[in-house]
Formats: structure tokens, sequence, C-alpha cells
């Protein structure tokens, strides 16, 4: 990857979301009350209420005259069909599906999450547009967390979406000699960064700056729905232990990728023995993605997994301002009071040869088997 891309801009201001209510609801709003340009892009929406609130949403911004772009994941969002956007395209609109269903280039997925309204209003985090998010993420309702955001990163968002619009539909082999340049690339600003990912084993901004911020903080706390961070991550968490770091991980007690979950739970006792604190989410199934460090807190669609920082394309705001540090903080405190302590002792009593088999399989299928297959495609495309 070339230099970053650096730009000096004034500060924005940042919102927590920490329900799917709140973040529909705030979503909802934003739309309509846009008045010249909406760029929605979502790995799942799914058919029911929510999706048809936003659809309407849409199709009334497109009657003000409001220019709106739709993006899905063709694989994400594979349970509604074109018919469901024709309310939205016949009143002006625009849709798209990222990287339409192919059998050589099935493994390259948008995950992110992404709505820009008038380039001066963006919300980012983990919520997709389904039910299984309607709720407070404790009595109801996957727990996640999103961020609404104004500021000059906003228009970095909807310029990175315009270059996913600009190629979502065509021959994979053109997003892959972008994803060296813009679709890889670190936004500096005042308040932090903004971090781009896609397909490729190469420097990746997101695991680089991690990293970075790893190997300085006294105390680094994470929230991640599927954790599989890659070696160069895991040593380094090891390292922050050893050098008197705190490090506390909340992750699933549920999870709905089963197998995510037991790679995850492959390396437990290892962390464990070196000191880091793990906690499980008990109430709902967890899908936060949250990364704090002293000086920094990372948001964004983007999980501590192979398939995020190597495989998908993701986005993740690098935020630096005391105040949203705090803010984070008070958020990441909130998963722990629902989560109980996994303890080491107890974790290895209670696992059979069976369960460390099934485990270290599924770390296989996908922190070896899924690159793998993502390389290999990647060689097909560029011939």
């Amino acid at each position: 990857m070339g230099n970053p891309m650096l730009v000096a801009m004034a500060c924005g201001s940042y919102i927590w979301l920490g329900t799917g209510d709140e973040a529909f609801a705030m979503m909802l709003n934003a739309i309509d009350e846009a008045m010249s340009d909406v760029r929605l892009e979502m790995y799942i929406f799914s058919p029911g209420r929510i999706g048809e609130h936003f659809r309407t949403a849409l199709e009334k911004a497109c009657a003000r005259g409001v220019r709106v772009r739709v993006m899905l994941d063709a694989f994400g969002s594979h349970s509604i069909g074109d018919s469901f956007w024709a309310p939205v395209v016949r009143a002006g609109g625009e849709f798209k599906w990222f990287n339409p269903l192919n059998f050589k280039r099935w493994t390259f997925r948008n995950h992110r999450k992404l709505l820009v309204c008038d380039l001066d209003r963006a919300f980012i985090g983990g919520f997709n547009i389904a039910p299984e998010y309607e709720g407070d993420g404790v009595t109801r309702g996957w727990r996640d967390l999103g961020l609404e955001m104004t500021g000059p990163l906003v228009k970095e968002l909807a310029a990175s979406f315009d270059t996913l619009f600009e190629m979502a539909d065509r021959p994979h082999r053109i997003l892959t000699r972008l994803r060296r340049t813009a679709l890889r690339s670190r936004v500096l600003c005042p308040d932090g960064e903004l971090l781009l990912s896609a397909p490729g084993r190469g420097r990746n901004a997101i695991s680089r700056t991690l990293l970075l911020d790893f190997a300085e903080a006294k105390r680094i706390r994470i929230v991640s729905a599927y954790f599989l961070p890659t070696v160069r991550l895991r040593r380094a968490l090891v390292r922050a232990v050893r050098r008197g770091a705190q490090v506390q991980l909340v992750l699933p007690a549920r999870s709905d990728v089963k197998l995510a979950q037991m790679a995850s739970r492959s390396f437990y006792t290892r962390l464990m023995r070196a000191g880091v604190e793990i906690y499980e989410y008990q109430p709902q199934i967890l899908h936060s993605k949250l990364v704090l460090t002293d000086s920094a807190v990372y948001v964004g669609s983007s999980n501590l997994d192979s398939r995020s920082l190597h495989i998908n394309y993701e986005l993740m705001v690098r935020l630096v301002l005391p105040e949203t540090i705090r803010e984070a903080n008070a958020a990441f405190e909130d998963h722990l009071a629902h989560s109980s302590r996994v303890r080491l002792e107890t974790w290895r009593s209670s696992r059979t040869l069976w369960h460390r088999v099934r485990d270290r399989l599924a770390f296989f299928v996908l922190a070896r088997l899924d690159p793998f297959l993502m390389r290999q495609q990647l060689r097909n495309l560029g011939r």
C-alpha cells in the first residue's frame, strides 16, 4: 500500500448508539430529514417490519427530490430480491447488489454498514437492518453498538461508498485493482482516522494501527462478536499483559455462528494462562465491535478475525477525543455488567478431548482454509 492519505480537517461530533431500537430510530430520522442525498450500505438487509420502514423512508426521500442510493451485499442480503426495492427504484432511487453471486468470486463480501445523509451526518457500527437487531440487547434483540457522527470524516465515508457503488456490480477483477488504493487507505483528521480494509494478505490499515496502539497501551478492552485475531494481534495482547497492561475481552456466550465461537474458544486457555481476562456476554447474542486503549477507540463493521481483516470489505473509525473515549468505556462497562468471567481452572476442567479437537478444527477452517480460498480466488481473478 502507498502512503496514507493525510487530510487536515476540523473536528466532528459523535453520539454512541447502544441499542438497535435507538440506532434505527436515529437512522430513520436522518433519512426523513435528508434534503440532497442518502447513501445506504448494508451487509444484511432482511424483510420484515423494520426493513419496510427503511424502504418507505427511502421512497419518501426520493419523492422529495433526494438522490437515494442503496447497496447491499449479494450474499448477506440474499433473503430479499430485486422486487423488494421496486418502489424505491420507481420513485427514482438507485439500487445495486455488491459482488453478485458467482462461484469464482463468492468469498469476497462487503461487510460494511453505513448510512450517510447530506454529507454531514453518518452512521456506522455493527447494526444490520434486520428484525433480530430490534430491542435493547438485554431483554430482547441482539446486542450491538453504533455511532452517529458529523464532521469531516462523513465526506470521506461518502467517498468510500461512492467508490464501491461505482464498481459494485462489475467484474471483481476491477475491485481487486483498487484494493491497494482507495479501498485500503487511512484518512487522518484531528479526531482520529478512517481505516478501510479490502481483500488481500498485504498490509492492512486496521490491524497495523491496532498493533501500534496495543504496543503502548496500559489497558486494552475489546468487545468482539467473532474473535479470531491474527497471530500478530494475539501476540501483541500477550506482550501487553507481560509488560503490566490489563487486557479484557468480552466475547459471546451465545453466538449466531457456532463455528466462529468454537474457533475463538480454541485459544481461551492460552490467553487466560498469559493473564488476559475473558468474559462472555450472557443475555442475548453479542454482535458488538469495539476496541479501546488508553488513547483511542475503534468502532465500525470489522470483527477481529481473519475474514474481516483480510477477506471482507470493512470500515473502522479510530477516534482519539477524550470525551468519546470516556463514553466508549461506559459502553464497555455496560457490556461487562452483563457478562460472566471465564476462569482458567474452571474452563480447563470443563473441556473434554472432543471439545478441544472440535475447536481446533473450527480454527483450521476459519483461520487457514477460508484465507487459502481467498488467495486462490485472488490469483484467478488476477489472470
